[in-house]
């Protein structure tokens, strides 16, 4: 491909994503699994729930026992004992019997339901109460006698053995992202650790010697440094462990020696400013000629895309271990825009995802007046998008500076290349910022 050679953006992500590869997997803990992607199928080694248990607190008693009982002729029975989560169970419920138990307790032998300590007297002799009394007990455990008055069912207020999960059963797929619910799930059936691609280290440098950071009094001529806040953000977003390098100044000797000293914390290097065409585009000046010595074709190559904002962009590999990097523009929304389209793919290719771009859906277009876009570019403008109505209302002009519309913007209006006017009312594809 020539130096003249205009890239478009579905070539250039694809060029990416050829050239990124997941990371090799590791054992983890439990939350140091948060967000990974699990490589590796998981059984149930144990059922969930192991062993039958009562989901009420109250009597387990024999069906028989309590059938035909009522407020008028309660069943009275024999309290043998207390079963309380955890304990192993040595009691046995024969005829005439009640064992007192707690939720989460392991159904005694014997014993075919549980009644709910309000269907009873609480063995306090009076009428039906409202809550499990821990004094109704003498210090030798749950004793004397407790009437019920309503019948229980087979089963009633049993939550039975393997009833959540069966052990052999299928717990978790490979590709699954490891989130709350399935990190409980891990843990109640006894894993520790678990074999994931972890989540990508992200370095982010911002460059122009005009940054100031946030926070410090703004000289003259200065503005501050929003674009690395944004992308690193922006890579945790995606799933990444990201770093925040502060801006580094225009100077190509200093820019090529802080990349070379991130490189040990790195899977993937992103800056953003100085990659265009101006006398002090540091980013190209101090990465054009690295290669990778063993590898053939490799180093940062600097492209022009047939898109809008964001039509200088870089790519390609650098150090000992050809970790990837993405040059993006030094425009606000020029570099989360293609963050979005270029670097998140990039991070979540990673990790090992599957689906590795936004959603995208079909809106209707609201607004007074049509949309231009200069031809042969793909446009993206910032939007607003209404689910229910199913449209997309633009924020902001089309400047590439503007980052307050983009602090409004929940989603990309795509206008294609060979589309120059948008109607009002005409139907457009959006990228779903989420």
């Amino acid at each position: 491909m020539g130096r003249t050679h205009i890239w478009s953006v579905a070539e250039h992500l694809e060029d990416i994503l050829g050239a990124v590869h997941p990371l090799e997997p590791i054992e983890l803990q439990l939350l140091d699994a948060q967000g990974c992607v699990l490589v590796e199928d998981i059984t149930v080694p144990v059922s969930l729930p192991p062993f039958d248990n009562s989901s009420m607190d109250g009597y387990a008693v024999r069906t028989a026992d309590v059938a035909g009982a009522g407020e008028e002729f309660p069943a009275v029975l024999e309290v043998i004992g207390d079963v309380a989560a955890g304990s192993p169970g040595d009691l046995t419920v024969g005829p005439g019997q009640a064992a007192r138990i707690m939720t989460g307790a392991p159904l005694p032998p014997g014993a075919e339901a549980v009644v709910p300590v309000e269907w009873t007297d609480g063995g306090l002799g009076e009428g039906p109460v409202g809550t499990m009394n821990p004094h109704s007990a003498s210090p030798e455990g749950a004793t004397g006698e407790v009437r019920v008055h309503r019948p229980a069912e087979a089963r009633a207020h049993v939550r039975a053995r393997g009833s959540d999960v069966k052990a052999g059963e299928r717990a978790l797929d490979a590709g699954t992202v490891l989130g709350p619910p399935q990190l409980a799930l891990l843990a109640a059936i006894g894993r520790g650790s678990v074999r994931v691609r972890p989540r990508p280290r992200v370095v982010v440098l911002s460059t122009g010697s005009e940054l100031t950071q946030p926070g410090e009094e703004l000289p003259e001529g200065h503005i501050y440094d929003s674009n690395s806040f944004a992308l690193t953000a922006a890579a945790r977003d995606a799933g990444a462990i990201a770093y925040r390098v502060g801006a580094v100044a225009d100077d190509a000797e200093t820019l090529r020696s802080t990349i070379e000293d991130q490189l040990i914390r790195a899977d993937l290097l992103v800056t953003t400013g100085g990659v265009s065409v101006g006398a002090y585009d540091v980013v190209k000046e101090a990465l054009q000629h690295v290669g990778d010595e063993d590898e053939a074709g490799s180093g940062i190559e600097f492209r022009k895309l047939a898109m809008q904002p964001g039509k200088p962009q870089g790519f390609g590999s650098i150090g000992p271990d050809h970790t990837p990097l993405l040059a993006l523009p030094g425009n606000p929304v020029s570099s989360y825009v293609s963050f979005e389209l270029f670097v998140r793919p990039a991070i979540r290719a990673l990790m090992g995802l599957k689906d590795v771009s936004r959603p995208t859906a079909r809106a209707e277009l609201r607004a007074d007046t049509p949309l231009s876009s200069p031809s042969g570019k793909r446009q993206f403008l910032r939007g607003r998008y209404d689910e229910e109505a199913g449209a997309v209302t633009p924020v902001g002009g089309a400047g590439s500076h503007l980052i307050a519309a983009l602090a409004h913007a929940d989603a990309l209006i795509v206008v294609p290349e060979d589309t120059t006017e948008v109607a009002p009312g005409a139907e457009v594809e959006v990228v779903l910022l989420g």
